[in-house]
């Protein structure tokens, strides 16, 4: 026969899981919190693609508009004409950087998966201390 005092009693194995299932959950949290923030740093340099697009975009709009406009309408062309033609070609060129800041946005997989795998394998560790 064994003896009763070398088992822990019932209640110690419940002070037992309770503390690691608090362990299991700060660890949790604390990598939730890791993973989306170097998830949220990948995708910061995408926005600043978007955010140097957008600033480009405008900049160049006064710049060419300017030039083009004094250049064409020093040799004829209505001054409205070459302001019409920079502005369509520097928007596009602007639009082209935004589309491909936000398609790389739309790729970022900013779902902490570690997190979620390991929170699936919870359920089953907790089972198995209890038995």
């Amino acid at each position: 026969m064994q003896d009763s005092r070398s088992e822990p009693s019932l209640g110690d194995l419940f002070g037992d899981l309770t503390r690691d299932m608090g362990k299991l959950v700060r660890q949790e949290v604390e990598l939730a919190r890791t993973e989306v923030t170097q998830k949220a740093a990948r995708a910061s340099k995408d926005i600043a693609y978007i955010a140097a697009g957008g600033a480009l975009a405008y900049a160049g709009l006064l710049a060419v508009l300017a030039a083009v406009i004094i250049v064409l309408g020093t040799v004829g062309v209505p001054w409205w004409l070459s302001a019409l033609l920079v502005g369509v070609i520097v928007a596009a060129v602007g639009y082209f950087l935004i589309m491909k800041g936000r398609d790389a946005l739309k790729r970022a997989d900013l779902a902490p998966k570690k997190t979620i795998e390991t929170l699936k394998d919870d359920p089953e560790w907790a089972k198995e201390q209890t038995r």
